[in-house]
């Protein structure tokens, strides 16, 4: 390794080679160079998922360190030495690194943190001798000066990561597990009130799992947010079901959600949910889908045949769901208008955490339908416009995933279904809410889940007056199959 032409090179080629104390290690002028922290700003996001541990241990050691004396190297297929290496490098508090065949990751890093020596563990050899062209200039390092705060390391596996972990803990930073078989931050309750509670750190997400990860940046700002589900993570149908009361404020005849006031609302919910305990492993949380346009038999003053409540009618039950910990579902009925025009006008609710969209394409009219003269549709491309922009929101506000909820009981109600596009901030679920006999409902059930989007969930609605008859909780959960996530009661 090239360094200045004052500078002494140290190779440490085994444990004994090198004693390494916490406090780091003298060098031959008897001073004690110290590391220093990357300096980076509380919103910086790094993700390190290449393929190799090799080039993790290297992407984590530059986030994390702007400077080191030295570093700690071990081969990356050699598990037994990689433990040894984290274990030294968080005592020495300097990188630990390892190297592939060829070593020439670890050279350059060794370089750019201008390193005076290495502490091998295991059969490692590293060519320190590399070429000015081949190592990044200093002047493109962090900054040099020790951060004040550290960072937040998320690991997805510590085994495979041992030695990132070792690095995190030689630069103080706070090291978070992701759960086994999670890979969302988002659906780790512990990953988002770890993230939240370190807010004014950056970042280090560490992992092959976090290369499918689409937009980390708002993953972490979301979680940094705190706001959680009430059986945690944020991630609406991630290990969630929910039984949900359905209707209009003040209008009993459209569900029984209009059938008492807020309050009254919300312990009615957690009556109904709490029916549906201990039917299966999946914790069970109450909600509200509120009406907020309401498909009308006049055409009105606009001439849409849709009445849109002003915000101010629906803030009360937001208001109460939010207290109670539970989500709400706004509903749009847009008769002769369009979803995404709709949906706008409640922008300020859908910038609350656990406030969500449903669409009901039953009520989505052309210019010469009438509601319940005709049962309405929706081209994919318009749900599309209506997705891109709720997620838009969801992005720059910094909010958690949402859910976005496409009522239908006809094929023919969402066209070209299969064109419908995916979005990592909002959950896609399709709500069968067909009323009538149960073998008709389950053959719509069934009928629907042919052909149907890859990743969308499924939700299920009970009717009091017109199933015939209405199904149990029991009944709902043995014979809807797959078990729906979402579950309305009107």
């Amino acid at each position: 390794m090239r360094s200045g032409p004052t500078s002494r090179v140290l190779l440490a080629l085994s444990v004994s080679g090198l004693l390494l104390g916490a406090a780091g290690c003298t060098s031959a002028d008897g001073t004690e160079p110290r590391p220093t922290l990357a300096a980076a700003s509380a919103d910086t996001v790094t993700v390190a998922a290449q393929h190799d541990a090799a080039d993790r241990s290297v992407r984590a050691s530059r986030a994390l360190f702007a400077s080191a004396p030295g570093a700690v190297v071990a081969p990356q297929d050699d598990p037994a030495s990689i433990r040894r290496a984290a274990s030294a490098g968080a005592a020495a508090h300097v990188p630990v690194l390892l190297a592939d065949e060829d070593g020439r990751g670890v050279a350059r890093e060794l370089h750019r943190l201008g390193a005076d020596w290495y502490q091998a563990e295991g059969g490692v050899s590293v060519d320190t001798d590399v070429p000015e062209r081949d190592a990044p200039d200093r002047a493109d390092a962090p900054g040099t000066s020790r951060a004040s705060r550290s960072a937040t390391v998320v690991v997805a596996d510590p085994t495979a990561d041992a030695a990132v972990v070792g690095t995190a803990e030689a630069a103080g930073a706070r090291v978070v597990r992701m759960p086994e078989g999670v890979t969302d931050p988002a659906a780790s309750s512990g990953v988002v009130r770890a993230l939240h509670e370190e807010r004014d750190h950056p970042t280090v997400l560490v992992g092959r799992a976090f290369a499918a990860l689409p937009d980390p940046g708002w993953t972490v700002r979301a979680a940094e947010g705190g706001w959680q589900l009430p059986h945690g993570g944020q991630r609406p149908f991630d290990g969630h079901r929910y039984v949900a009361l359905y209707g209009a404020p003040g209008a009993p005849s459209l569900g029984v959600l209009g059938e008492q006031d807020p309050e009254a609302t919300v312990r009615r919910a957690r009556s109904v949910a709490a029916e549906y305990d201990g039917l299966s492993a999946t914790p069970v949380t109450p909600a509200m889908e509120v009406i907020a346009t309401v498909a009308a038999g006049d055409a009105g003053a606009d001439g849409d045949y849709s009445t849109e409540l002003p915000a101010s009618a629906l803030e009360p039950y937001v208001d109460a769901a939010h207290d109670a910990g539970m989500p709400v579902v706004l509903d749009l009925q847009p008769g002769r208008s369009d979803f995404l025009s709709q949906a706008k006008r409640y922008e300020s609710l859908l910038s609350k955490p656990g406030v969500w969209l449903a669409l009901d394409p039953e009520w989505r009219l052309t210019a010469d339908q009438v509601p319940l003269r005709q049962i309405g549709s929706v081209t994919a491309s318009e749900v599309n416009a209506v997705s891109s922009w709720l997620a838009e929101l969801v992005r720059s506000e910094g909010l958690p995933p949402k859910a976005l909820v496409l009522h239908q009981f006809r094929l023919s109600m969402i066209q070209d279904r299969a064109a419908l596009e995916s979005h990592p901030e909002l959950d896609l679920l399709i709500h069968v809410d067909g009323q009538g006999s149960q073998p008709d409902k389950q053959a719509t059930w069934k009928a629907l889940h042919v052909d149907a989007p890859a990743g969308v969930h499924w939700g299920w609605k009970n009717f009091f007056d017109e199933d015939t008859p209405m199904l149990t909780p029991r009944q709902t959960m043995a014979e809807v199959a797959p078990a729906p996530a979402l579950i309305t009661y009107q």
